[in-house]
């Protein structure tokens, strides 16, 4: 299938590694140009350098920042022609908060994963969907958590802030911008084989006592599909979101998580 969005040009966060790369890769592989953005300056580049390789048809751009600063999302927005202008998607994406116990954490903890997690998006959607708008397309991808449906104890920081972030998107995305040709959805992964997930089977982990290795059958054993899922796959999906076809979904939470989640809506 053609999702007709070659030439498009995407900005992705968190774009070093697991799900952010895997959305890139997918994107690039359909023509569109990519700019790059993580903290991680030696991940990123060669990251970059790898999908610029794989996709020689398409421009592959880095940006080593940290968006969740005003400074991070200036620099990253000025990349493609002025501050978020020439972005068709946006595929918001930023490394959860840690796991732990609600009561260790204290006003700062919460308002810098709030930050990240909920007002960064928030300040990526405000800077690009007007120009989107302006052209009549549009895709913008928040990368949240299964946990918004399920929400799991130790995470409560993510629960918090991407709940947050979830109400926001459902009245944004049934504004104007909805006849505009600008789409908002949420893509919501579940157990997928990432860094973020090897952070959150140690956290169990400690907290129960038991190994890792314990930890992970388990979530397995839970899940319909018995595996984690893969970068590649969660890339797919994202694709389709921000292609032509898609352009009737809007301010939708896709989960993707291997029917793990039990409940029919």
């Amino acid at each position: 299938m053609d999702l007709g969005i070659k030439g498009k040009w995407a900005l992705v966060c968190g774009a070093s590694k697991g799900l952010g790369l895997g959305c890139a890769q997918a994107l690039a592989a359909e023509g569109v140009h990519v700019v790059l953005v993580a903290r991680g300056a030696r991940d990123l580049e060669a990251a970059a350098q790898a999908l610029q390789a794989a996709t020689p048809g398409v421009t592959v751009l880095a940006v080593a920042a940290d968006i969740t600063t005003p400074e991070g999302r200036a620099a990253a927005l000025s990349v493609a022609g002025g501050p978020g202008t020439a972005f068709d998607i946006v595929v918001n994406n930023a490394g959860g908060p840690p796991p732990g116990d609600f009561r260790a954490w204290d006003r700062d903890v919460w308002i810098k994963a709030i930050d990240a997690n909920m007002l960064t998006p928030i300040e990526l959607i405000k800077a690009t969907v007007d120009g989107m708008a302006q052209r009549g397309f549009g895709r913008i991808i928040n990368i949240t958590s299964g946990a918004v449906k399920a929400p799991i104890d130790i995470l409560g920081l993510s629960n918090g802030a991407r709940s947050g972030l979830t109400g926001f998107v459902a009245g944004v995305a049934r504004s104007p911008l909805a006849a505009q040709g600008v789409t908002v959805n949420n893509l919501l992964p579940g157990a997928f084989d990432t860094d973020r997930l090897k952070t959150t089977l140690a956290g169990a982990a400690e907290k129960t006592g038991q190994s890792v290795d314990a930890i992970a059958d388990a979530r397995r054993k839970n899940i319909p599909a018995k595996r984690f899922g893969t970068s590649e796959e969660f890339g797919a999906i994202c694709a389709f979101l921000c292609s032509v076809h898609a352009g009737y979904i809007t301010g939708q939470n896709v989960l993707a998580d291997g029917g793990a989640y039990p409940g029919t809506f």
